[in-house]
């Protein structure tokens, strides 16, 4: 994220300036209108579509609210709680990360990837918080077989309903974010690959109805992201502070979610009594959908441990590279004093370009 630096002028109204100055003000506002459409008869129908969460049904086996998975009157939703994410990215970034830079002093370069960090920490807290109370409250993880037992999932708790449009919300945000952030032109392309990569998973897990299983890789994911940013902002504080935890766990997580999904998918899903396309049932459980489903899991994960090898390699080198020079500068460093020991006490002064080249 690109530094914003504060000016006393005043653009002139609706510039570029002005937007990205005031977006917070504004996406309140536009907010704060779906709300006060909920005080009026006439505009609560419109309102209630984009605030609450729909297709709500009762099952009367157990008495618990469920929702149906999805409709079109979800991206009404998913629209409005992008609205909410773009006010709470806003307020952690004015009341807390604008402070602590101001603190720090941090460089351009160190500026912006401590506040992409600061976001995403704050974000996989609450959703990785979130998505494991669903998961325990839900007896999943006690349950695994649950993953694939009694697919299709089309009907699903509040709670697990909510997390979803909340998840979509976030990653359909981060898109107007990188205008309203001014990010780097260099930086746009890495910035929509991730984003591009999260909204896909997401959004295929709840068509799919594969939202179980897409919950359980979320929170599993979200938790090894949340070591890495941690740790980056420990390393931002103070450099001589780090730890290679995350990368061990990285490594584990790829391997777990491909033996879930393997499990899952491959297995489960194959061996299933429900089989056959039936779109009015929400019933994916074909062949071809279950290797598409697959093959994207297994890319996505080899294009992540490739991303990681290299990155791993290019720390290795840069560290190998300033080892190197550190020897190389004590080495030269005692060379030069055994030369000076062998005048004595005598002061030799020498032209700065020879020391420098020298050393």
């Amino acid at each position: 994220m690109g530094i914003r630096k504060k000016s006393n002028k005043n653009p002139p109204v609706l510039s570029h300036e002005f937007v990205i100055q005031n977006h917070a003000d504004i996406v309140s506002c536009v907010a704060m209108l779906f709300l006060l459409g909920l005080m009026f008869e006439i505009t609560s129908k419109i309102a209630v579509l984009f605030i609450t969460v729909q297709y709500n049904v009762t099952v009367t086996a157990n008495g618990k609210c469920k929702n149906i998975l999805h409709g079109l009157k979800d991206v009404a939703t998913v629209f409005f709680y992008m609205l909410v994410a773009i006010i709470m990215h806003a307020i952690i970034q004015e009341y807390i990360l604008d402070k602590i830079n101001r603190k720090m002093h941090f460089s351009k370069t160190k500026h912006s990837k401590f506040n992409e960090s600061g976001q995403l920490s704050a974000f996989y807290l609450f959703s990785c918080a979130w998505g494991a109370s669903i998961l325990v409250s839900e007896h999943i993880l006690s349950n695994p077989v649950s993953l694939w037992e009694g697919y299709p999932h089309t009907l699903m708790p509040f709670q697990m309903k909510f997390y979803y449009i909340c998840q979509l919300g976030h990653w359909l945000h981060a898109i107007p974010e990188l205008y309203f952030q001014k990010i780097k032109k260099e930086d746009m392309p890495r910035q929509l690959v991730y984003i591009s990569l999260y909204l896909v998973h997401i959004v295929g897990a709840y068509i799919l109805n594969l939202n179980r299983l897409g919950l359980v890789l979320l929170v599993l994911h979200y938790f090894v992201e949340l070591l890495f940013h941690v740790s980056r902002i420990i390393y931002f504080s103070n450099e001589e502070r780090q730890t290679g935890v995350w990368a061990v766990l990285f490594v584990l997580a790829r391997l777990l979610t491909l033996s879930l999904s393997v499990l899952t998918v491959g297995f489960g899903l194959a061996g299933a009594e429900q089989q056959g396309l039936n779109l009015s049932e929400g019933n994916f459980n074909v062949l071809f959908v279950r290797v598409t489903v697959l093959a994207a899991i297994c890319t996505t994960q080899a294009f992540m441990m490739w991303k990681f090898i290299n990155f791993q390699l290019r720390r290795w080198r840069e560290h190998a590279q300033t080892v190197s020079l550190k020897k190389k500068s004590v080495s030269a460093k005692g060379k030069s004093k055994k030369g000076g020991g062998a005048f004595g006490s005598e002061h030799i002064n020498l032209p700065q370009d020879m020391i420098n080249n020298y050393l």
